[in-house]
């Protein structure tokens, strides 16, 4: 049990990528908190799949873009489970694809929130609760690469995920590491939805490792980075995307 003892929150947890490391962080002993938004339904199937595997987790639904969600979230895992040692920020998203000479600002500014602006206000918001731990930040290959047709927002939003990554690394060491991932195609429903279906066996035929990444390809990395596994690691903008990407 790498984990014992410890809690962990890991926002938008109710799928794909969130809903693995969840269950994967709570299986080697954590209690987990996990945030949803919309709805619940997956968030509380999460909590019911880890409490059956005899592990601890609760659900608390909100917006990590609403000052008062934020706050709600981080004391009920203080409350539930005593403090906070690992952060998780996956939760966000690319919206639409949409090119820059047909972006409203409006839609700059939603993804610009549910991707950096969220990070920042969930790890702020743990800090008067870790004295030491991990946080762990869900960036891109898009933040490398500049991602695919229409996300420039995203790509933008990512990049300046992995610069915070590498700026609060130096702020908050030596007690508390902080590092992130960067996702290549990992089959998710962010590519059943963004990407068509060509590109994706497209994708298959080119990586080197000839498939798709799976959510505990994302998770079993998590683990990694939460645990003192990696314990001179703080900083480090980790790829994930079978070969696609070198950096």
């Amino acid at each position: 049990m790498k984990l014992a003892g410890k809690t962990a929150i890991v926002t938008g947890g109710g799928r794909d990528i969130g809903r693995a490391v969840a269950v994967k962080l709570a299986s080697e002993g954590a209690s987990v908190a996990i945030s949803c938004f919309s709805s619940s339904k997956g968030a509380d199937e999460t909590v019911a799949e880890i409490e059956k595997a005899g592990g601890r987790a609760i659900a608390v639904q909100g917006d990590l873009n609403a000052q008062a969600d934020v706050d709600a979230l981080v004391a009920a895992a203080v409350e539930n489970f005593g403090g906070i040692d690992i952060l998780v920020n996956n939760a966000g998203g690319l919206i639409a694809r949409k090119t820059i000479a047909e972006m409203p600002l409006e839609h700059w500014d939603a993804v610009m929130s549910l991707n950096v602006t969220s990070t920042f206000m969930m790890t702020k918001a743990c800090l008067s609760r870790m004295t030491s731990g991990a946080i762990i930040n869900l960036a891109s290959q898009a933040g490398r690469d500049g991602g695919g047709p229409g996300a420039v927002a995203y790509a933008t939003a990512k990049g300046a995920v992995m610069t915070m990554t590498r700026g609060l690394a130096k702020e908050l060491g030596p007690e508390i590491r902080v590092n992130a991932l960067c996702p290549g195609m990992i089959d998710t429903d962010f590519h059943n939805i963004h990407t068509p279906d060509a590109g994706r066996r497209g994708f298959e035929a080119n990586a080197p490792l000839r498939r798709q990444g799976h959510v505990d390809d994302a998770a079993n990395l998590v683990l990694f980075l939460a645990s003192d596994d990696s314990a001179f690691m703080t900083g480090a903008n980790i790829d994930l995307n079978g070969g696609m990407l070198f950096s």
